[in-house]
């Protein structure tokens, strides 16, 4: 059969001594006659007693590449169909297989998870938009595995009346399809189609006119690359835009006789079908099987399909898709939160780095929320390393300035001032001129009391004077008190004082004066004029350290609007908050697709504010990195 896994049979009787020798999961060469048919290794076997015989079930070869796994996930994106294949037989356990000639050269996107080598393999050339064929030969070893082009012109003949036993012909128009929508991988709005890459078509097709559209779905979850999905969907309208047309045929291998090639029938070749009532039809071989290549090796039975029939689209091929796809990671949706809170000014804005990883499938949603509060400080210690302060501080014009200061209620003011120690005080007192001065109405007798200096700076003497009549006498000096005898009546006496000096020495020793002071309630106005004039100041400070008191503090003022960019893109938003802000259109894209890596949210209020923002993207990811920590 084309591009599967050929499988034969052979029995031996029950007593035949061979049957010791065929060992299970061996390796036999099929051939018949001449013909190198391949290299089958046995599977289970079958002992009959009715018939007495021992049958072995063969599979190719090929069967091998069953037993080494693609554990995981693995995925190669634009590489070569060559170094594809090359990849998935370096996973063989066992290096039974090489890679030999490859015809084609494609670069599609691949990926396989928990999945055998065999069925990665054939997966390959199914985005092919041309038929190929694979070969193995086994003739050598390693075997040599190869990935050929198919032909298109027909190579043999079966012929009514020649090589034509019998036929039947089986058409059905139910599975006809002129319109296909391919699905690939994922699931709901993030499920894959092809619309990026045909003109946001979702859809291809291939209707004539007038003819009734007939479209289905079609869903490979395998495919997570548009350009695959689409390309393998092409091929699959060539094949469903025609009815299924099912050929059996028996036929005689007469190239035995004949010696010709065109009367070789082979799977694969493309048989030119010569029929008496019907046109000649060009159909491919797509099975051949002989039931006895011993005892009747002519008789060949022959099943016939399609032309553009899809090589590796068979029913096994289905049945291993559906296992395949039981163990595929579809993926799930994600909300991601990226929050931040900052002061932020006209020159510093706040922002938000976000970053989209690689095995993001899809960028749902993209939105900001916003919100903007006052400023807010926050109290610190400052260490000064000390400096000269300089500063020059000019009035403004001449003015006046006017007071009244108002003490308090009365107050009792009290000090004590203390002298340095005692000290000598001089003065002199200069008479100007001399005088005369008499005194009258004296009456009777008395005395006169008077200083004189007995020399010209000298000291004054206590003298009495006594007067009797008139008569002037001088007496001893004395302490005493001593009375005139007699009286004259009244009398006057004369006396005339000299122009002189009183010279005056006192010793002050040390003292203090103190004194109290009663103040009643009082006001001290005053009125001045400033000039226009400057305050030169010049200050040095030395090293210190200002410790404050720690505590928050806002400002009374909120800005008026702020500006939002994604990525540099000015968004189109006005205000200073906002919910679900969507930001999809303005972040950097690449293909229509958000571009993998790291980007940027920036808003920037017109004056001192508080930005408290979150950046909420929804993602469709599939979890295929790391491990399971």
């Amino acid at each position: 059969m084309s591009n599967q896994i050929w499988s034969a049979s052979f029995s031996l009787p029950i007593n035949d001594p061979k049957v010791k020798k065929v060992e299970l999961l061996k390796y036999v060469e099929i051939t018949d006659k001449d013909e190198y048919i391949g290299l089958f290794r046995i599977i289970p076997k079958q002992t009959s007693s009715t018939n007495h015989s021992v049958t072995f079930q063969c599979e190719h070869v090929l069967a091998t590449l069953l037993g080494s796994t693609l554990f995981k996930y693995h995925q190669l994106t634009n590489y070569s169909t060559r170094e594809v294949l090359q990849y998935l037989l370096d996973q063989q356990k066992v290096k039974h297989i090489v890679l030999g000639t490859v015809a084609f050269t494609r670069y599609f996107h691949y990926s396989w998870e928990n999945e055998n080598l065999l069925s990665a393999i054939f997966s390959v050339p199914k985005p092919f938009n041309e038929q190929s064929r694979w070969y193995l030969d086994t003739t050598t070893y390693p075997w040599v595995l190869s990935l050929l082009e198919v032909e298109t012109e027909p190579t043999c003949r079966l012929k009514e009346g020649y090589n034509l036993i019998g036929f039947e012909i089986e058409e059905d128009p139910r599975s006809v399809f002129n319109r296909i929508y391919p699905l690939g991988a994922g699931e709901g709005v993030n499920q894959l189609t092809i619309e990026s890459v045909n003109n946001g078509v979702p859809y291809i097709e291939d209707i004539a006119p007038g003819e009734e559209i007939h479209e289905t779905v079609w869903v490979d979850k395998r495919f997570e690359d548009a350009a695959s999905l689409k390309a393998s969907s092409e091929a699959l309208l060539q094949k469903w835009k025609n009815p299924i047309i099912t050929w059996k045929a028996s036929a005689a291998d007469v190239s035995s006789i004949t010696g010709l090639e065109i009367d070789k029938l082979k799977e694969g070749r493309v048989l030119r079908i010569e029929l008496d009532d019907y046109p000649t039809t060009e159909l491919r071989i797509m099975k051949e099987s002989k039931s006895d290549i011993t005892g009747d090796p002519g008789n060949v039975q022959l099943e016939i399909g399609n032309l553009q029939e899809d090589l590796g689209t068979t029913q096994a091929d289905l049945e291993r898709r559906q296992q395949i796809n039981e163990l595929y990671s579809q993926g799930a949706t994600n909300i991601m939160v990226v929050p931040a809170q900052d002061n932020a000014d006209t020159q510093h804005p706040l922002v938000l780095p976000f970053v989209i990883d690689e095995d993001v499938v899809n960028v749902n949603t993209l939105e900001l929320w916003l919100r903007t509060k006052p400023f807010r400080t926050y109290s610190e210690t400052t260490k000064n390393a000390g400096q000269i302060v300089k500063s020059v501080v000019t009035g403004g014009g001449g003015s006046v300035v006017k007071s009244s200061t108002t003490g308090g209620g009365g107050a009792v003011v009290q000090s004590n001032t203390t002298s340095n120690g005692g000290s000598v005080v001089q003065s002199v007192t200069t008479q100007g001129g001399g005088s005369s001065s008499q005194t009258s109405n004296a009456g009777g007798d008395h005395r006169h009391v008077v200083f004189q200096r007995t020399s010209a700076g000298g000291p004054f003497d206590l003298n009495t004077y006594a007067a009797a009549g008139g008569s002037l006498l001088q007496l001893e000096a004395s302490t005493s008190t001593i009375s005139t005898a007699g009286s004259s009546g009244n009398h006057s006496h004369a006396y005339n004082t000299p122009s002189h000096t009183h010279g005056l020495s006192i010793n002050i020793p040390g003292h203090t004066h103190p004194f109290s002071i009663q103040l009643p309630n009082h006001t001290h106005p005053f009125e001045f004029t400033l000039p226009n004039h400057t305050h030169p100041l010049e200050i040095s400070i030395p090293g210190h350290i200002h410790g404050v008191e720690h505590k928050i503090i806002e400002l009374d003022e909120t800005p008026s609007n702020v500006q939002i960019k994604v990525d540099g893109n000015l968004v189109e938003f006005s205000g200073t908050s906002g919910d679900r802000i969507n930001l999809i259109d303005y972040v950097n894209m690449s293909g229509g697709k958000v571009t993998r890596g790291r980007h940027e949210v920036e808003i920037l209020p017109d004056s001192l504010a508080r930005i408290e923002a979150e950046v909420i993207f929804r993602v469709f990811i599939k979890s295929q990195l790391g491990g399971t920590f």
